[in-house]
């Protein structure tokens, strides 16, 4: 047992040396020494203090560690009981935003979800062509994130005031398409995006966004039976709004509100957005279990003699 304990010392000194040499070649940062650690006397004291713009400083110091502020997660395979029971216990704590609708994002991450609405005039042909004339964009709590009148790539012949709200005043101040279409691409990137038949203000839009990351309120049969209607019926957003939300969307003469309508969507995707994420959780295909990794390739063992240049073994030590 002396034997070994000598060795590992004689091996412990010689890393230690090298370390040492490395630290003076520029070749590896600099060590922080921790209290439980060999205290290092010597030539090897010189390599705590470092040159930093022509000043030496001490590195002895101990910096205070900051506090991590852990927030409960869940791993993307994590299974749907799973997140159903993470779900519980936030709902629990009373997480939630300023607006009274919970927080219950499955990844805790609410700035991945945006909510969207367009608007559409008519162009072409006796106006039978639908082309965007506004867009609206609003993020998880609701609040504006985009907003503008949008000018068609083709003469307006039917604004659709009743319907769309828009009318020859708005695109006074309208941006081209190509221009509007660029910057709500950039917004809807990476994001889990929300609508009430979403794929006509894809459509609008000219764009396709990819199907796991849309969240379509008018095919979710949880809320229709929330509602008390028939699970496979085609629900408008205005009649789900009014039994689930109980409020009156899309009423005068004035057309609809793109703004309005895209909170509305985000609000009763909120509402069952728990029992959605567990659901679509379910459906996803089982993830290939990780790679084992090989031991040997451990970096630690790249200390030994065998690994080490001679010419730096021999001009160093």
């Amino acid at each position: 047992p002396q034997g070994r304990s000598k060795k590992k010392s004689r091996r412990h000194q010689r890393f230690m040396e090298r370390r040492v040499l490395l630290e003076q070649k520029g070749l590896l940062s600099p060590h922080r020494h921790l209290s439980n650690q060999t205290p290092i006397v010597g030539s090897e004291a010189r390599s705590t203090v470092t040159k930093a713009g022509g000043s030496m400083t001490s590195r002895c110091k101990k910096v205070p560690k900051s506090k991590e502020v852990v927030s409960p997660s869940l791993s993307p395979s994590a299974s749907p009981d799973r997140i159903a029971r993470h779900h519980s216990v936030l709902l629990s704590q009373g997480n939630g935003s300023s607006k009274g609708v919970r927080m219950s994002s499955p990844c805790l991450r609410p700035g991945k979800y945006v909510a969207i609405d367009c608007e559409m005039v008519g162009t072409g042909p006796q106006g039978r062509l639908s082309e965007l004339a506004r867009c609206s964009v609003v993020n998880y709590d609701g609040d504006v994130v985009y907003d503008k009148y949008v000018q068609p790539e083709l003469p307006i012949v039917d604004y659709r005031t009743r319907w769309s709200g828009i009318t020859k005043q708005n695109m006074e101040s309208a941006i081209p398409f190509k221009a509007a279409q660029a910057e709500i691409l950039k917004i809807l990137k990476d994001k889990i995006v929300v609508g009430h038949a979403i794929h006509h203000d894809f459509q609008a839009l000219k764009y396709f966004h990819p199907k796991d990351r849309t969240r379509d309120t008018s095919r979710i049969p949880m809320l229709n039976q929330r509602a008390g209607l028939p699970g496979r019926a085609n629900v408008s957003l205005k009649s789900l709004a009014r039994h689930l939300l109980h409020k009156k969307i899309q009423v005068g003469c004035k057309g609809h509100s793109s703004v309005e309508d895209a909170q509305t969507a985000m609000e009763l995707y909120r509402l069952v957005e728990v029992q959605w994420e567990t659901e679509l959780a379910r459906k996803q295909p089982p993830r290939p279990p990780s790679p084992i990794t090989d031991p040997s390739t451990d970096s630690s063992q790249y200390m030994d003699d065998q690994y080490w240049p001679t010419d730096l073994m021999t001009s160093g030590l």
